[in-house]
């Protein structure tokens, strides 16, 4: 059977302790809520030997204790909790990430202003205006992957990754966005470097998003931007 021939939600068992659940193949704000959907009905109403589920973006894992559970009864335990309505959630936080798009801190900006025919600043006002939400944390610690970039900008990754790019810079690729959190090689175009910590350094609470939660970023100065990383 073809990928795109597949009906989801599609359950796939995982080693002996998890259960994949797939509910499409792209990134998609309806594909999105119905994994948000799971998520939240699971931490609601847990079945017997429910340990976590880890919700990416189509899909969601769920990881349970084998010497309690079994895939057959967690895949039952999806099934109906996905067939309840979704219950009515609080309105989702919204978090302001303030950006300097200078061209030292932004290092692929004027690259993407050229393949989208605009000029730099366009590119920043197209970047500044996306609507972005949490959609699932990844590859490093803090990495969280925020969908929204506006059409205009979206650019494909590039063919190979470029090392020791600089924590806090802000990366874009296809729909997606994100800002680093720590020095690591990225193919992602770089258009921007963040004043504001994803990492809290707290405990009980290590970052600063949750996923579901809306990002919106703010431009800033460079004396700010300077300012506050020195802080």
């Amino acid at each position: 059977m073809n990928l795109s021939e597949r009906s989801f939600p599609a359950f796939t068992p995982v080693a002996e302790h998890g259960l994949l659940v797939e509910f499409g193949e792209r990134i998609d704000r309806a594909i999105h809520d119905r994994v948000m959907h799971l998520d939240r009905a699971l931490a609601a109403a847990p079945f017997g030997g429910f340990l976590e589920s880890v919700p990416a973006y189509a899909g969601l894992m769920i990881r349970f204790d084998p010497l309690q559970c079994d895939h057959a009864a967690a895949e039952r335990a999806a099934r109906q909790l996905l067939a309840r309505p979704a219950a009515t959630t609080a309105a989702p936080r919204t978090h302001e990430v303030q950006v300097c798009y200078d061209p030292d801190l932004a290092p692929d900006l004027a690259a993407v202003a050229q393949a989208a025919g605009m000029t730099p600043d366009q590119v920043a006002a197209a970047h500044l205006a996306g609507e972005y939400e949490v959609f699932m944390y990844g590859f490093a610690p803090g990495y969280a992957y925020l969908a929204g970039v506006p059409q205009p900008i979206r650019m494909p990754r590039k063919p190979a990754a470029i090392r020791g790019i600089p924590a806090g810079s802000v990366l874009i690729a296809g729909p997606q966005c994100l800002v680093s959190t720590v020095t690591m090689p990225t193919g992602w175009w770089i258009i921007g470097r963040a004043a504001t910590r994803i990492l809290t350094g707290c405990q009980d609470r290590p970052f600063l998003f949750d996923v579901g939660d809306r990002v919106r970023f703010r431009r800033i100065a460079r004396a700010d931007f300077d300012t506050q990383v020195r802080a």
